[in-house]
This record gives structure tokens, C-alpha cells and sequence, in this order.
């Protein structure tokens, strides 16, 4: 770790008016992050969206006396730091537009596996929600699939998810909208050290943040942005559930919820979405397997096999060998490599996803499965 370099990673974080999208703007700009701090003033004003008010924050605030006691308090807990152009940067998140600069990490997992799924939802589980947690966590680990589960710490479905995760021998990540230095809620204390044995615990905070209410919707996009998909179980009409699901959203990530009963005040968030076409309705662990992809490992199934037998179109081939031939495309590139429009190639690319052939990637990249 280098210290020096390090402390200028924190210190940007700390400078005021300076969120993720600015930061990451002014080191394009500056050509790396120590250059940021060098720049004269006059010069990071003429920067799109900085300005002269915002330039004097950068040169005349002094950040790195905080910077300096961040990386001691990082060196002493053995924390690790991740920051946007690090290799070690998650790389689901750096598809995010408004994801963090930096993010600190204690534990040790994999951000870049196959397979991350976020579970959040009311803080106020019912018997019914834990039970839809703890059996769809179940089948996953059950029939192999070697999934990180991302949740946020918080009482209800959040504690669910992790525990059903530990008990299941999955590791699990949990991200705080606090700094290290403390836990929050207090009497989940005991957990996040099993978390840390297990998995991670996550936070774009310095170490001494207090857990403040709009802390929590900021880290409500990282959990939606570290993940393939995001599974509402049990939801109010309002609730950090739903901004999560809505920010997966807006990442083009897959949204799923469990439905209720229409006079349950707990399940009204998820129907809603449902209802509105914001998640995909799922009732068990094989639902998710299906819609997303995700083959058991114990299933035996031969994908060269489906493709010999299935029944397909020669625009369903065409997309496919296309697909085959550039090992990963955007749907635009599909469209133009094969000369059909946007519109069809979607349909019959959800026709391939179907068949279990092709497989949509974070990005909206495609892949074949032949």
C-alpha cells in the first residue's frame, strides 16, 4: 500500500461540494489524483461543473491532516481501500456512473465473481418474508451455486439474508452507511464479525462517519451496483427497499420481488412493482435460477445438446452465430452486425435467453452459452 498515494485517494473524498461524479471528472481532467490537488485554481475552475467557488474548496481546504489519521486508522483495523481506478475495484461498480471513488473493505471476498445477488427488504419482517428469505437463500446454496449475498446490515430481511447466507456456508458482504469505527445497528455487533470471517463488511464513509439517515440512501445504490440483481422480498409502499430497486433499475440490472397478499402492508411495495413492471415476480430459488441463467451445477445440462435440439428461427441462428463469433455484444452491436433493427433483435434475444442459449450480462452485454 502506498501511503503517499493513498492519502490523496481519501483526501478527495473529504473535500466539500465534491461527490462521486466530480471526483472522478476532476482526475480525468488533472490526469491522475495527486494532479488534482496541484492544479491551480483558475484552472480546475474552467472544468465543467466545478467552478470558482467549488476550485477554492479544492485548493484551499486542507484535507490531508484528515487523510493522513484515515490511513493510520486503515493500517491499525486492516482495512483495504478500493479506489474507481484501482484493479481491485469491483468492476460491476465501475459500470455505475454515481458510484463511489473509494470504498473500504474489511474481510476478504470475491467483488468479481460469477454470481452476486443483493436481498433487501422491510425492516419489519413478517414470519412470512423470513421464510421466503431463508428457503430462496437455501435452494441457491443447496444446488451449488456459489452466490455472495449483499445486504445492508439493517433489522428485517436485511439480517435475514445474512444469516441465511452464514448458516448456509455463502459468503455475504453487508454495506454500512457508516464509517468502521462502529456498528449500526449496535446489537449487530456480534454478527458483522462472522460477516468479516464470511465475506466483507463495505463502506464509502471515513472510519468515524455517524450513521446518518441520508448515509443509508447513498449506500443503497453500492448494494444495488455490487450485484447482478436485486430481490425485494418484503416492502412497504415506502422504504430503502424500493430506492435500491429503483437504482438497480436504472443500472439496467434485473429486479425481482416476492408477491403478497393485496391487504398486506408489507408486501405492497413488492406488488406495486410487480404491477408497474419494475420487478419480475418470483415465488422460490429456482424462479431466479431460471430468469437469470443460472444453470446447477448438478443439472448435467448440455448446452451444445439444447442448441442441437432446439427449434430455431434462421434470424434466431443468426443472432446466435453472430454472437458466437464476437464472444460478447451490445445489443446495438448485434443489431448492426446482423442488419435487423433494435427492436427485433431484442425479442429474439429474449427468445435465446429463454432457450438457454445466450446470456445477458451487467452492461447489457450478451454472451453465447453454445
Amino acid at each position: 500500500m502506498n501511503e503517499n498515494t493513498l492519502k490523496y485517494k481519501i483526501g478527495i473524498g473529504l473535500i466539500p461540494k465534491i461527490g462521486p461524479v466530480l471526483a472522478k471528472r476532476l482526475v480525468s481532467y488533472c490526469g491522475s489524483i495527486e494532479g488534482v490537488f496541484r492544479e491551480k485554481s483558475r484552472n480546475l475552475s474552467r472544468i465543467p461543473g466545478i467552478g470558482e467557488k467549488i476550485a477554492g474548496y479544492i485548493v484551499e481546504n486542507d484535507v490531508m491532516e484528515k487523510a493522513e489519521k484515515e490511513v493510520e486508522f486503515m493500517i491499525k483495523n486492516k482495512i483495504k481501500s478500493m479506489f474507481f481506478l484501482d484493479d481491485n475495484y469491483p468492476e460491476r461498480l465501475k459500470h455505475c456512473y454515481d458510484a463511489p471513488v473509494m470504498i473500504f473493505v474489511k474481510g476478504e471476498t470475491d467483488f468479481n465473481r460469477e454470481k452476486i445477488l443483493c436481498i433487501v427488504g422491510t425492516r419489519n419482517a413478517t414470519n412470512y418474508g423470513r421464510d421466503m428469505c431463508n428457503k430462496l437463500v437455501e435452494g441457491l446454496a443447496v444446488n451449488n451455486h456459489n452466490v455472495l449475498i449483499i445486504s445492508g446490515l439493517a433489522y428485517g430481511i436485511d439480517i435475514c439474508a445474512h444469516r441465511a447466507a452464514l448458516s448456509n456456508n455463502l459468503e455475504t458482504a453487508a454495506v454500512l452507511g457508516h464509517g468502521h469505527a462502529i456498528i449500526y445497528p449496535p446489537v449487530h455487533y456480534e454478527i458483522s464479525r462472522q460477516i468479516i470471517s464470511q465475506g466483507a463488511l463495505i463502506s464509502e464513509f471515513p472510519g468515524n462517519e455517524r450513521p446518518e439517515r441520508g448515509n443509508f440512501v447513498r449506500r443503497n445504490r453500492i448494494i444495488a451496483g455490487l450485484s447482478d440483481a436485486t430481490v425485494v422480498v418484503e416492502s412497504g409502499e415506502k422504504g430503502g427497499a424500493l430506492i435500491t430497486a429503483d437504482i438497480a433499475g436504472s443500472y439496467d440490472r434485473d429486479v425481482f420481488a416476492f408477491p403478497g397478499k393485496v391487504n398486506d402492508r408489507y408486501s405492497a411495495g413488492c406488488n406495486k412493482l410487480i404491477k408497474t413492471h419494475r420487478a419480475a415476480l418470483i415465488e422460490n430459488y429456482a424462479d431466479l435460477e431460471y430468469i437469470l441463467g443460472w444453470q446447477s451445477d448438478h443439472s448435467g445440462c448440455n448446452i451444445n445438446h439444447k442448441k442441437m435440439f432446439a427449434e430455431l428461427t434462421d434470424e434466431e441462428n443468426k443472432i446466435l452465430n453472430t454472437i458466437e463469433t464476437n464472444s460478447e455484444l451490445t445489443i446495438d452491436q448485434v443489431s448492426t452486425g446482423c442488419h435487423m433493427p433494435v427492436s427485433k433483435v431484442s425479442a429474439l434475444l429474449l427468445n435465446l435467453e429463454f432457450k438457454g442459449l445466450v446470456e445477458c450480462l451487467p452492461g447489457k452485454l450478451y454472451k453465447s452459452l453454445t
